[in-house]
């Protein structure tokens, strides 16, 4: 009689508490075709490609996964832990920063008899957790148990220029396990989502306080992102600058080495202010706080909140220690400098010049096709003259991507991958400007000057007008533009 309430109560707490008794149960396969567009030439896509991950079914009737699982994805479809029926799920949330992605199946009888997973705490280090998913392309689930490493913050390699909170585990992260649940006492603590090439038995997965920002930022139906400020910090350890500084003996403190143009922080920070506390974590002199027992990068102190939040912060300036409210706002002004999806390459062609945004889908693609030098100059443009040169920098650097030749340019010298800096005089601070720049022209020839050694090129305006009809036809270039 008591082992049959004891197996009733236990039956009875796993509904009313979302408990799930066979996790396994409530992670999903997902296939994806995929079809991703070639940046150097904007127009065009690569071809459909298979590609596998997992999820896990949520509360509200909904499957989380990672953004880049279901990234440029044409079609998605779902399968139930040991059944071979295919669902078509759509994507009705992504966070490409946080790579973390929500799904919804139409036909809600997929749902039937499987539970929600709930969400637990942020597991310690040196406790145990075993990851379920299908990798490998493999039909049937698959279990790996593993130890947590470290918790610290790091690169998220989907968005490429981010750096958020993670957990790093021994057990076995696979292509295909993407997306799928990291299990500890029958609550997710975390998703899975990436590896390192060339290290064996180290994964990642997203911790818990990343997963409830991202889902209590889409509870308005709308996804801003992760708040960021726009600061970089440098460690304060010198004791004579810091005796110069007036600073307190403590160990408390990080530099403010440089600050974003145009972040939220720019009208109140000023470089080499010295922060001191970042909400409720003291900044220690490597510029590092103290979360939850672990020591991680103090950036975290911004990245807690929801766009649009004011975080306190400490700080010491000429001599004084002050304290500043600070907005984070989830800031889309680098993205050029990270992986962009499900939004096409914008371009703009005249007289078969093809010219688009730099981006770092851009440099990528140019430097799989050359190795020349002209990749430096790309690079320093999209990712350091910022630093270097904050007065030069261009909103948006334009590049001539390549020349779809005709008789119009068959004199031309440059032929791609080099950065404009005017044309007709005007200076190019943005794709639009080109287009304003050829369309406005009253000019016989059009004058396009390059960043590159101030060289330069000439295109006869009526005779580029008439042709390019043709170009575009010749080429297969559906239309002149694409903004």
């Amino acid at each position: 009689m008591f082992l049959k309430n004891a197996i009733t109560t236990l039956l009875i707490s796993s509904v009313v508490y979302g408990f799930a008794a066979e996790p396994e149960r409530s992670a999903i396969q997902i296939l994806t075709y995929r079809q991703e567009p070639d940046w150097s030439a904007p127009w065009r896509f690569d071809a459909v490609q298979r590609a596998g991950g997992s999820g896990f079914v949520i509360k509200g009737k909904r499957i989380m996964t990672n953004a880049h699982v279901v990234s440029w994805s044409r079609q998605v479809i779902v399968r139930k832990y040991q059944d071979a029926k295919p669902y078509l799920a759509t994507v009705e949330f992504i966070g490409h920063d946080c790579d973390l992605a929500v799904l919804t199946v139409a036909d809600e009888s997929f749902f039937d008899q499987l539970p929600a997973l709930e969400f637990g705490e942020m597991p310690k280090v040196r406790s145990t957790v075993v990851t379920y998913g299908y990798p490998a392309g493999g039909e049937e689930i698959s279990y790996t148990r593993g130890v947590v490493s470290r918790i610290e913050m790091s690169g998220y390699s989907h968005i490429g220029n981010r750096r958020l909170l993670s957990v790093q585990t021994d057990a076995a992260i696979n292509p295909g396990n993407s997306g799928g649940p990291v299990i500890q006492d029958d609550r997710v603590v975390g998703v899975a989502f990436q590896g390192i090439a060339g290290l064996e038995n180290t994964g990642f997965f997203i911790p818990p306080p990343v997963i409830q920002r991202f889902l209590k930022d889409i509870e308005d139906k709308h996804y801003d992102g992760v708040p960021l400020a726009g600061v970089n910090f440098v460690p304060l350890q010198n004791p004579a600058y810091r005796s110069q500084l007036q600073l307190p003996d403590n160990n408390l403190g990080a530099r403010v080495d440089y600050l974003r143009p145009n972040s939220s922080t720019s009208n109140v920070l000023q470089p080499d202010d010295v922060v001191l506390q970042i909400g409720e974590f003291p900044v220690a002199s490597d510029g590092t706080i103290l979360y939850q027992s672990n020591r991680v990068f103090c950036a975290l102190g911004f990245q807690l909140g929801q766009s649009g939040d004011s975080v306190p912060v400490k700080m010491w300036r000429a001599g004084q220690a002050q304290t500043v409210n600070v907005k984070v706002v989830a800031s889309t002004a680098d993205r050029p400098e990270g992986n962009q999806f499900d939004v096409k390459p914008r371009y703009f062609v005249f007289g078969g010049l093809v010219f688009t945004p730099l981006s770092r889908d851009y440099l990528g693609a140019a430097t799989r096709e050359s190795s020349e030098a002209s990749g430096t100059d790309l690079t320093y443009e999209l990712f350091y003259r910022s630093r270097e040169e904050p007065k030069l920098v261009r909103e948006e650097p334009v590049v001539l991507s390549t020349v779809l030749g005709d008789a119009v340019n068959a004199n031309f010298r440059l032929r791609s991958r080099v950065l404009v800096d005017r044309i007709n005089g005007t200076r190019i601070e943005k794709i639009s400007d080109v287009i304003r720049a050829f369309e406005t022209s009253t000019n016989t020839y059009d004058v396009i000057e390059f960043i590159k050694s101030r060289e330069f090129e000439c295109l006869d305006h009526a005779e580029a007008l008439r042709a390019n009809d043709k170009i575009l036809k010749t080429y297969g270039v559906p239309r002149d533009r694409q903004l």
